[in-house]
C-alpha cells in the first residue's frame, strides 16, 4: 500500500482526539496495516519510574501495531496541564517546531504503513512564544483530521480551524463529529451544517459515550476503508 499519514487536531482541546486516534490505530490494524500513534507533545504527565508520562500517549503506544519506545511516541513530555509554550517555559525549556517535525520524520523512515501524529489541544495552541503546533503540522505536510467536538459553538470552531488548515497549504483529509455531552439543542441541523460546509470526508459521527469511552467504542463508528485507501 501506498504509506498513510496524518495529524489529527481538533476544535479544542478534550475533543476526544486521543479516542479517535487510537480507534484508527484500531482500524488500521484491522487491515493488516503496520501502524503507529505519535503524540509529540503532551502536558498534564505524572513520575513513573522516574521519567514523565501521559495517559494519552500511553495508550497510543498499546494500540500501535509497531512496538516502539515511549520517547519515540512522546518526545515532550511536561508535568504541568497548561499550555505547551508555558510549561516548558516554566522548566526551562524552549522546545521548537524544528525539533518535533526531525523527531516525526525519523520514525517516518521506517516502514510503517499508517503513522497518525496527534496534536495537543486546538489547531494554533503555541509552542513557544513564536510558534505553534500548526508549524509542525505544516512542515510536515500531512493530511489533517479535525475532530470536531459536537456542542454550541462547534460551527465557528470547526470552519475556523478549517479555513486556518487551508490557509497552511494543507488537505482536510476528513473530519469526524463527537458528542461530548447527552444532549445538543439542533444537533442534526449542526452536523447538516458541518457537512456542507467542511471539506474532507465525514470519517463518521460519534455518539455521546460517556466519560469511559474507549478507542474499541469510538472504532465502531468510524470508516477507516475510505480513509486508508481499502477497496
Amino acid at each position: 500500500m501506498t504509506p498513510k499519514r496524518f495529524f489529527i487536531t481538533g476544535t479544542d482541546t478534550n475533543v476526544g482526539k486521543t479516542l479517535v486516534t487510537g480507534a484508527l490505530l484500531l482500524n488500521a490494524r484491522a487491515y493488516g496495516f503496520r501502524a503507529v500513534g505519535l503524540k509529540p507533545v503532551s502536558a498534564g504527565c505524572t513520575l513513573v519510574h522516574g521519567r514523565l508520562v501521559n495517559d494519552d500517549a500511553l495508550l497510543l503506544q498499546q494500540l500501535s501495531s509497531v512496538p516502539l519506545d515511549y520517547a519515540d511516541i512522546n518526545p515532550l513530555a511536561l508535568e504541568l496541564a497548561i499550555a505547551p509554550h508555558i510549561a516548558p517555559a516554566r522548566a526551562g525549556m524552549r522546545p521548537t517546531a524544528a525539533e518535533l517535525v526531525a523527531h516525526v520524520r525519523r520514525i517516518d523512515a521506517a516502514s510503517h504503513d499508517v503513522i497518525l501524529v496527534e496534536g495537543a489541544g486546538g489547531w494554533l495552541v503555541p509552542l513557544n512564544e513564536a510558534e505553534s503546533l500548526a508549524d509542525v503540522a505544516t512542515a510536515l505536510g500531512y493530511p489533517v483530521i479535525l475532530v470536531v467536538a459536537m456542542r454550541l459553538g462547534c460551527l465557528n470552531h470547526a470552519l475556523l480551524t478549517a479555513a486556518a488548515i487551508k490557509a497552511a497549504g494543507l488537505t482536510l483529509a476528513g473530519w469526524v463529529a463527537n458528542t461530548t455531552g447527552p444532549t445538543m439543542d439542533a444537533f442534526d441541523e449542526n452536523l447538516r451544517t458541518l457537512e456542507q460546509r467542511l471539506p474532507g470526508l465525514r470519517l463518521g459521527t460519534v455518539p455521546y459515550l460517556g466519560s469511559s469511552a474507549t478507542p474499541e467504542q469510538v472504532n465502531t463508528w468510524l470508516d477507516g476503508m475510505s480513509l486508508f485507501g481499502v477497496a
